[in-house]
């Protein structure tokens, strides 16, 4: 499943935006986040990185460990996009229910949390005869 999502975000606010998202079980995931600045000009990623993650909760404590991590590319960083992707086989191994998550990115001590929400991830309910 790959979608798109666009975005205007603040740095001045440090709010991140919300989006929530549905994953599959078994299949491959790809969310793009076209990110822009309050003028509507690409949010220039040159020179960042980025992380993502998702977990049940938001505590951070050594019992709540990270239900999944996506792999996070820059797709383009003068345009301000990037993509948050796990492949089928991390998926496959994800328990049903709902999880928070959050997209990082980071360039030297500068850090922005830039997207955050809920991810649903569903079981198949059918198998093949």
């Amino acid at each position: 499943m790959a979608s798109s999502n666009n975005i205007t975000f603040d740095p001045d606010s440090g709010v991140p935006f919300g989006a929530n998202f549905s994953i599959y079980t078994g299949g491959d995931f790809k969310q793009t986040f076209n990110i822009k600045n309050t003028s509507s000009s690409a949010f220039n990623l040159s020179g960042y990185s980025g992380s993502s993650q998702m977990r049940k909760s938001t505590s951070i404590g050594s019992t709540t460990i990270a239900a999944g991590t996506f792999t996070v590319g820059i797709t383009s960083a003068l345009d301000g996009t990037l993509q948050i992707s796990m492949g089928s086989t991390d998926t496959r191994n994800l328990p049903e229910g709902r999880y928070m998550y959050d997209v990082l990115v980071s360039s030297g001590a500068t850090n922005y949390n830039l997207v955050n929400g809920n991810v649903y991830v569903y079981q198949g309910i059918s198998s093949a005869p």
